[in-house]
């Protein structure tokens, strides 16, 4: 396996509507999660810049589309958490159709990346947002996270029981990952299967 070395991580924009995203024909790897699921920290390690994504106590704190450019070639993008925000009604429904707007209709998003934390058996509202990506015809990956909080035996089950209940809707299973942001595991397989997508 190639190892990708990050030679600069940027922060370009934030946008808080569809039509306030940069314009840009640079390939695109959204990383999408529960807000808890530990996005802010997976993103840092990928690209070797601690604080890059801003890593808060609060659930649901991104509240925006955060663009970062990597090496100068393809962009990393941090979609808001979903699930826990402490937001109102409201503001809830425009993050969605604004990142629905984003997963469906951004032609140079590559994959998106769902953040699934690997501690817990499949949980309803990852579900059925990987489900609402199938049937959008999204392409993405699942990468499991705090792999290093659980017995491997543990996640192995809890990954499997995963798959299994995608099954009911989706043909084939995605790439997936586990990472765990103590160990550094999943960053060189998650950055080599993105270097492999943008050299097609």
């Amino acid at each position: 396996m190639k190892t990708v070395k990050i030679q600069s991580a940027i922060f370009e924009s934030g946008a808080v509507s569809f039509d306030g995203c940069p314009e840009s024909k640079l390939p695109e790897f959204a990383f999408i999660g529960r807000s808890n699921v530990g996005k802010s920290s997976l993103i840092n390690l990928l690209a070797n810049k601690d604080g890059l994504a801003r890593v808060s106590g609060n659930p649901g704190r991104t509240r925006e589309i955060n663009f970062f450019t990597i090496n100068g070639k393809w962009s990393l993008v941090d979609l808001p958490g979903y699930g826990f925000a402490k937001v109102s009604k409201a503001d809830r429904a425009r993050f969605q159709g604004f990142m629905a707007d984003y997963l469906i209709k951004r032609e140079n998003l590559f994959c998106s990346f769902v953040l699934i934390d690997s501690r817990h058996s499949p949980q309803r509202i990852d579900l059925e947002f990987v489900q609402w990506l199938v049937e959008g015809a999204v392409p993405f990956s699942l990468v499991f996270t705090k792999a290093d909080k659980s017995k491997a035996a543990v996640l192995r089950k809890n990954v499997a029981l995963f798959l299994d209940a995608m099954k009911e809707w989706s043909e084939g299973e995605p790439a997936v990952f586990t990472s765990s942001v103590k160990t550094g595991g999943g960053r060189r397989e998650i950055l080599a299967f993105i270097e492999d997508a943008i050299q097609g």
